[in-house]
């Protein structure tokens, strides 16, 4: 709206001045923040980072800003990250789960703003929901391992999550249905998921009794600490032992040997909610299809191979 003769001298002056403009008098002149409030369990667990990447691709080149909150795994915390991102009047929000306190489903949708809940499925979402479902996807991973032979099959994993839980009761559905044993074969510890959190259960496991001949890890990090545990005690993988993972995580393929996991759509799932943000909030309607299935894909790698029959 000036000349760009005087847009030299205003850019000039700006930064001569070291000048940043108040965007909270701006918000309230225009009634529009520009931001997207954003809540992930962790900001430490590698799975969200190709997920906030693509989110952050997304959204800054149409001039949206990301607010991004940590939940640290708690649905009290999440709740209050709900509370705090809607004091700032932000103009979407999407979530990692759709399990949230009946507090914050009320919350968002009083606050009439479009609402994305990712990374699982549910029949009754707040708003718009993209994801896939976790449970299907740990029924496939243990059927991969029930087809290759294996009889018994452990399950180890961190913090039970909501997400986690849903992946064990795809393994104990799984089981179930090839009628082996479920009861007693899954084991976990509240602690954030990590390499030396899977040594450590993996050991505990090993030093229990008779091993399995198969473990059903919850993610890549529990997985690779468990192949490095059955390395350390001289058991080798996939011949006396086979080990799934989950996420697919940079490392997976890289093992040696490579990790057979869940191939998940983290960055898909960042780029489809952001877009299905920006599309309610540029035309004040919602689609006509809510859900978005993005789907998974179980890889069978170096570290599961056929049982052996070990007695």
């Amino acid at each position: 709206m000036v000349s760009p003769q005087l847009r030299k001298r205003i850019d000039a002056a700006v930064e001569k001045l070291a000048y940043v403009p108040n965007f909270a008098a701006s918000r309230l002149a225009s009634m529009r923040t520009h931001s997207v409030g954003v809540v992930v369990s962790s900001l430490s667990n590698g799975i969200f980072a190709d997920y906030l990447q693509t989110i952050y691709s997304t959204l800054l080149p149409l001039g949206f800003h990301p607010v991004v909150v940590t939940s640290r795994y708690s649905a009290v915390e999440e709740e209050e990250a709900i509370k705090s991102l809607l004091g700032q009047r932000i103009e979407a929000m999407i979530l990692v789960g759709v399990r949230q306190t009946p507090q914050a489903r009320r919350l968002l949708e009083r606050s009439r703003i479009p609402v994305v809940q990712t990374f699982e499925l549910t029949r009754d979402p707040i708003d718009m929901n993209v994801g896939f479902s976790q449970r299907k996807a740990g029924f496939d991973a243990t059927q991969l391992l029930i087809g290759l032979g294996h009889e018994r099959i452990n399950f180890i994993a961190g913090q039970l999550d909501e997400r986690a839980k849903a992946r064990m009761e795809g393994y104990q559905a799984a089981l179930d249905d090839a009628k082996l044993a479920s009861q007693g074969n899954a084991t976990s510890l509240p602690l954030q998921s990590s390499i030396s959190l899977g040594r450590k259960l993996a050991a505990e496991m090993l030093a229990a009794g008779r091993a399995p001949d198969a473990i059903f890890c919850c993610d890549d990090n529990i997985a690779l600490g468990a192949l490095f545990e059955c390395q350390h005690r001289g058991l080798d993988v996939p011949g006396r032992i086979s080990i799934m993972g989950f996420n697919d995580l940079e490392f997976a393929a890289a093992a040696k040997p490579s990790l057979s996991t869940v191939v998940t759509p983290r960055a898909e799932m960042g780029r489809a909610a952001s877009e299905l943000a920006l599309q309610v909030i540029a035309s004040g309607r919602r689609p006509p299809a809510r859900q978005v299935d993005l789907g998974y894909e179980v890889v069978a790698r170096d570290s599961t191979g056929p049982a052996q029959n070990l007695k």
